[in-house]
């Protein structure tokens, strides 16, 4: 008898899902890629799709450009950050609206977010890339729907990309971010690309370009949110420290958090439970 009722059980549970072919139950997280005219090769990206997305298809949403670090790819906020479950944990909870989030790659061969001698990959992320992603999933596409967002060197991709575009992006959220490095420092160049690197975060400073700004430019930076995240153990602590103290000088509003922990996947996972609400909180306001 117990056999009977099990075996009904299972039967209408399945007749059940299966009146709703391909339906997600919750946001998905999945890899596609982009040919690369810019770079000349094919580029891996990773994306994040909330749940109504292929129930509400007239729907557009904000998106979130999120950044890995140096010697990862579009694969570590997915497979090592657990994006889409905490993602989906606080839109559920109703923390988080529902987004677009984008992982592109800046690695592999390559590691960088700024245009190099062989590798123009800033080039590529606004003229080529951020078109293609705006125009392929339905994304809203101003100011006030996109964000920023990254560890390590992609916390100093955000910083950099918001700094140098404040009218594309509405907030910049930097986790343990390479903010900038002095000359003869940094990753230690096993090769020439990853001096290139170097060079590039070196010509890219996120503390020399507050300092530098004019009184134009510091009226721009203000229309961005920033937040710096740091743990107390982190090797790039007295940089991202360096680069709150230039803000504060010249009166750009910014949100420091410093927290126990380092430079790891510990601290990145558990930032993002504040990354993903802070970026949302403009996504709600401006869509009230």
């Amino acid at each position: 008898m117990k056999q009977s009722i099990l075996i009904l059980l299972l039967f209408f549970c399945t007749q059940s899902f299966a009146q709703f072919p391909g339906m997600p139950q919750q946001g998905k997280a999945s890899y596609d890629s982009i040919k690369s005219e810019v770079l000349g090769v094919t580029r891996q990206y990773s994306v994040y799709l909330p749940k109504s997305y292929t129930t509400s298809p007239e729907k557009k949403y904000p998106v979130l450009y999120l950044l890995h670090g140096v010697w990862g790819n579009n694969t570590d906020w997915v497979e090592r950050g657990h994006i889409q479950d905490v993602a989906n944990k606080l839109i559920d909870a109703e923390q988080a609206v529902e987004m677009i989030i984008i992982m592109p790659d800046a690695g592999r061969i390559w590691n960088g977010y700024f245009d190099m001698d062989g590798w123009p990959y800033e080039t590529f992320f606004f003229k080529e890339f951020m078109p293609y992603i705006e125009s392929k999933y339905r994304i809203t596409g101003d100011k006030q729907h996109r964000a920023l967002a990254g560890l390590s060197m992609g916390g100093g991709g955000t910083v950099v990309y918001a700094q140098k575009h404040p009218e594309l992006f509405s907030s910049a959220y930097a986790m343990s971010a390479l903010m900038g490095i002095e000359s003869g420092g940094g990753i230690p160049p096993s090769d020439d690309k990853f001096q290139k690197l170097n060079e590039s975060v070196i010509e890219n400073h996120c503390v020399k370009f507050v300092e530098n700004a004019d009184d134009a430019t510091k009226e721009e930076l203000r229309t961005v949110r920033w937040f710096v995240d740091c743990g107390d153990d982190d090797f790039l602590f007295d940089v991202n420290i360096a680069f709150c103290q230039a803000m504060r000088k010249v009166q750009i509003p910014y949100q420091l958090r410093v927290r126990n922990g380092g430079h790891d996947w510990e601290y990145w996972h558990s930032a993002l439970y504040t990354a993903v609400p802070f970026v949302s909180y403009t996504f709600r306001v401006c869509s009230e």
